[in-house]
């Protein structure tokens, strides 16, 4: 057994303690976007995360032999690394921000003073989306004020009515006679189209199906465009429905959306870093560059990612505007949210498995790049990986007594608690309270499995995947069971709460020592996201006028619907949830 330091309980939470006084009473008082007050905060958090891992693998790793539990706790030990390796990755990018809207207000008057407006050729991608929703879209495209732009809806559906919905609306109509490479082939069918055109455009906006600009987002994103590198102007994507775990769980007014963290936060601090990306709607991209890597590339189902490092090696950059400038469908359903961000880490490793990936000899991207590359490989990868062991590593304990981590509970509470209370504390900070404890590692929980089914096909047999398409619409208006995936998490949660009735009511042989305590309250947090997991798998019905409703409506005109529809949820933190 791995000795004990001896301390006490009192000697274990003080630290604990001491830090929730210090964020109480200090962190109210520092300017959040100050780089050198998230620095400091964030250096602290690193310092205490690496104290406890490094606790983790020198002190608690069971001794070294051919059993069960040097096995496991390997296997396990090694995951929480790389995963923390990827945490301090990404809490070093967040020591900066940017806020380009003072740029962007500047540089109004450049663009309003150009002998004629540049150009823009607004592209619309849609598969199998309904009347209603691209007919909201079309609608809100058709209003951006901005005089010199051109609008096209790029069918690969090959619908009839779509084409006659969009002569009557005055706007271009584009398919083909195919499908290859889904969105990335689609929109290269619309630039080779385009590019034929006696006028050439300066620039093309992506916009998928279900988003609605505003009407002032070309205006604000080329006037970023004044720098002649710059490629891509990224916005964020905002959305005017609940995503699945807000509606199941009857969060939206207490949670915003999960994407918010990404689109708030981490692309404001990428971008400080030189380090945004494209996000495949909402953006503008300068068309000479696009043409010039022989448009949208096809060797990733995340186009939009890859294109930002096609367009880098050429030196240009990718520049984000944290504005709410559209808003569109986050995914109704809780299958369709997780087949999206399946989808994103599938093309995420297809782009690692290709000549733009971190590890390549043959990339030109800088050293920030590949680190970002890097960061974003394990999170899609260790990260996932984690949440699956966390919930089988305690139960394995209680079932079967193989022991994968060798600890005592106040060496526990010593070096594990400070780390749980300063990150929790100074994320909520950092982010105007976007990541909450508890339901940041619920959304990890939902997708883990089909994450990490993603990451080894990705890794493994990176080519010949087909680009799924999130479903959007249908009737929401009746709850069901997600089945499948209740399944997955109902059995977790019989092993979790059968394994702490086994250890502690039926089994009589087993003492109660220290890791029978861990495993005991590690098992009670696995219980409860469990619960919530099952949860979320009973879809409520959309009650809140949602497409689905919307639908019902259908005799309202256009108009009224897109302005019911896209009326803003002003959420607790004063952002458009």
């Amino acid at each position: 057994m791995i000795p004990s330091t001896g301390i006490s309980y009192w000697d274990a939470f003080l630290p604990s303690i001491v830090l929730l006084l210090l964020a109480y009473a200090v962190l109210p008082w520092l300017n959040r976007d100050s780089t050198f007050a998230r620095t400091g905060v964030i250096a602290v958090c690193i310092f205490l995360a690496w104290r406890y891992m490094l606790w983790r693998i020198f002190y608690t790793l069971p001794p070294a032999g051919l059993t069960l539990d040097f096995a496991l706790g390997v296997i396990f030990t090694s995951v929480e690394f790389l995963s923390m390796v990827g945490v301090t990755l990404s809490l070093f990018f967040l020591t900066r921000t940017r806020n380009r809207t003072a740029e962007a207000d500047r540089n109004i008057a450049w663009l309003k003073s150009l002998p004629e407006p540049p150009l823009v050729d607004v592209l619309i991608c849609t598969y199998n989306e309904e009347e209603l929703i691209l007919e909201r879209t079309i609608i809100g495209a058709l209003g951006i004020d901005y005089p010199n732009y051109r609008l096209w809806v790029c069918d690969d559906g090959r619908r009839q009515w779509l084409k006659d919905l969009c002569e009557r609306q005055g706007c271009g109509y584009l398919t083909r006679g195919d499908n290859k490479n889904a969105k990335a082939g689609n929109i290269n069918n619309a630039l080779r189209h385009i590019s034929t055109l006696p006028q050439r455009p300066d620039f093309v906006a992506i916009l998928d199906a279900d988003f609605v600009p505003k009407r002032q987002w070309l205006t604000r994103a080329l006037a970023l465009m004044r720098e002649p590198d710059v490629g891509v102007v990224q916005t964020p994507q905002h959305f005017f429905n609940a995503d699945p775990i807000q509606k199941n769980l009857s969060l939206s007014r207490v949670w915003p959306d999960e994407q918010r963290y990404f689109f708030d936060v981490v692309m404001a601090s990428k971008d400080a870093w030189g380090g945004a990306i494209c996000c495949g709607t909402s953006a503008v991209l300068r068309f000479a560059p696009l043409m010039q890597i022989k448009k949208f590339p096809t060797d990733s189902v995340t186009e939009d990612y890859l294109i930002t490092l096609r367009l880098n090696e050429i030196g240009y950059r990718t520049i984000y505007l944290n504005e709410p400038l559209s808003l569109g469908l986050a995914p109704e359903g809780l299958r369709e949210y997780i087949s999206q961000r399946s989808r994103w880490a599938l093309g995420f490793m297809q782009i690692c498995r290709g000549p733009n990936g971190p590890f390549s000899l043959t990339s030109h991207a800088p050293l920030s790049t590949r680190v970002m590359l890097i960061e974003t490989f394990l999170y899609w990868s260790a990260t996932h990986a984690f949440r699956i062991l966390a919930i089988l590593v305690p139960a394995a304990y209680l079932w079967f007594n193989i022991q994968a981590v060798y600890a005592y509970v106040p060496d526990a509470i010593s070096y594990l608690l400070p780390v749980l209370v300063a990150g929790t504390y100074v994320m909520s900070w950092l982010t105007h309270r976007r990541v909450l404890p508890i339901l940041a590692d619920l959304s990890q929980l939902l997708i883990a499995t089909d994450i990490a089914k993603s990451v080894l096909v990705g890794l493994f047999r990176p080519q010949g995947h087909k680009f799924e398409v999130t479903a959007k619409g249908g009737d929401r208006t009746k709850r069901f069971l997600q089945w499948p995936m209740l399944r997955i998490f109902l059995f977790c949660l019989v092993m979790t709460v059968g394994g702490v009735i086994w250890a502690f009511v039926l089994d009589d042989s087993r003492p109660v020592a220290d890791a029978t305590g861990i495993a005991l309250f590690w098992s009670w947090f696995n219980i409860i996201l469990l619960v919530l997991a099952c949860f979320v798998c009973i879809e409520a019905p959309e009650i809140r006028g949602g497409v689905a409703s919307a639908a019902k409506a259908r005799p309202r005109s256009p108009l009224a619907a897109i302005r019911s529809a896209t009326r803003w949820r002003t959420s607790p933190w004063g952002a458009c949830a």
